[in-house]
C-alpha cells in the first residue's frame, strides 16, 4: 500500500513567520526540556517537539573509497573541489531523533552504543525509562548499538517498531556475522515487544512509515505531520550533505542494492523539493535538519537556522 502526501506551501506568503509553537502549547509528555546545545537540539513541528541528539561524530579518511564507487575518481574530485571538500576526509555524524507527540516519547534509532544517546536524552531532561517507543529505521550497527548498555537493555519500558523485511533479513545470519551477530544480541531478544510496520502504517497518530529500500532491504523513513506542518525523517537515505544530494545516483559503499537506493533517494528528494518539506538526516551535519532544493540535475541540502526554533 502506498501513501500520497498532500503538497503544502511551507515557504509561501508566511515565509517570514517563525515556525514556533504558540505560547503554552509545548506538550512535554516526559518532562522534555527543549534543548539548544552541542549534543541536543529541539524544533517545533506543529505541536510535536522534535529533538535531534548527537550520539557521536568522527573524522574519516576514506571519503573517496566510500562515495565514489558509482562514478570516476576524476568526477568525484571535481565535485568535491567545487564544494570546498576534501577528497579524502569527511566528518560523519550519528543523530537519533526524539519526538514528543504530547502523549508519547518516540525515539528513532539508538546510536552506536557508546553512551551518546543517554547523554543527549539527559540534555532534554529525559531518562531511558521514559521512552515509550523505539523505532529502528534499519539495523546497521550505528542504529541498533544503543539498544543495550552494559549488558542491559537501555529502554526497559519501551515497545519497539521496525520493518519485518529488515528484521527477517538480518536475523537469519549466524552469530559471527558482523551485523547479524549484533542483531541477535540487541534486537532478537526484544521480538516479543516489537511491532512490524508496513509502508503507510502509523507508529502513532501523525507518524507514518514510508518504505525506502536500497540502503538495506527494509530501510524505512518516517513522515511526521502535526497541525499542518510536515517533516521527513530520512535515516540513511542520504549519507552526505553534498555528494548524495548533488548526485543522488552516486551510491555509498554501504548501500546493499545501489540501484534501488539511488531510485529511493531521487524519488524522495524530488518530493521534498517540490513540496518544500524539511528533513532530518541521520548523517547530516548536526543538528541534521534542512530543506532540499533542486540544483541542475540534482539537489542541494539547505540547513535550517532559526525557522523551527522553540
Amino acid at each position: 500500500m502506498s501513501v500520497e502526501f498532500s503538497r503544502r506551501a511551507l515557504l509561501g506568503a508566511a515565509m517570514a513567520l517563525p515556525f514556533t509553537l504558540p505560547t503554552g502549547s509545548v506538550l512535554a509528555k516526559g518532562n522534555v526540556s527543549p534543548a539548544n546545545s552541542t549534543f541536543a537540539r529541539s524544533f517545533s513541528i506543529g505541536k510535536f517537539v522534535v529533538s535531534t541528539i548527537l550520539d557521536g561524530s568522527t573524522l574519516r579518511d576514506d571519503a573517496r573509497d566510500l562515495f565514489s564507487i558509482s562514478t570516476t575518481a576524476e568526477e568525484f574530485d571535481s565535485v568535491s573541489a567545487s564544494n570546498f571538500l576534501s577528497t579524502e576526509s569527511f566528518q560523519l555524524y550519528f543523530t537519533p531523533t526524539l519526538v514528543d507527540t504530547g502523549t508519547e516519547l518516540v525515539l528513532f534509532d539508538t546510536g552506536l552504543g557508546n553512551g551518546g544517546i543517554q547523554a543527549g536524552l539527559s540534555e532534554l531532561g529525559v531518562s531511558p525509562e521514559q521512552i515509550d517507543i523505539v523505532v529502528i529505521t534499519h539495523m546497521h550497527p550505528d542504529h541498533i548499538g544503543g539498544l543495550v548498555t552494559d549488558g542491559e537493555f537501555t529502554f526497559p519500558n519501551a515497545r519497539f517498531v521496525t520493518a519485518a523485511t529488515e528484521y527477517d533479513h538480518w536475523s537469519k545470519f549466524d552469530d559471527d556475522h558482523r551485523i547479524g551477530g549484533l542483531v541477535k544480541t540487541n534486537v532478537v531478544p526484544l521480538v516479543e515487544k516489537t511491532s512490524f510496520i508496513q509502508n503507510g502504517e502509523s507508529v502513532v497518530s501523525g507518524i507514518t512509515a514510508i518504505s525506502a529500500p536500497g540502503h538495506t532491504p527494509g530501510h524505512t523513513i518516517y513522515m511526521l505531520e502535526s497541525a499542518g506542518q510536515q517533516l521527513l525523517l530520512t535515516a540513511d537515505m542520504a549519507n552526505h550533505y553534498v555528494w548524495a544530494f548533488q548526485n543522488p545516483e552516486w551510491a555509498i559503499i554501504f548501500d546493499g542494492d545501489r540501484d534501488l537506493a539511488a531510485k529511493t533517494r531521487r524519488k524522495n528528494m524530488d518530493m521534498m523539493a517540490a513540496d518544500k518539506i524539511p528533513m532530518i538526516g541521520y548523517h547530516m551535519p548536526f543538528p541534521g535538519m534542512g530543506f532540499v532544493e533542486t540544483r541542475g540535475s540534482g539537489f542541494r541540502f539547505v540547513p535550517v537556522s532559526y525557522q523551527f526554533t522553540i
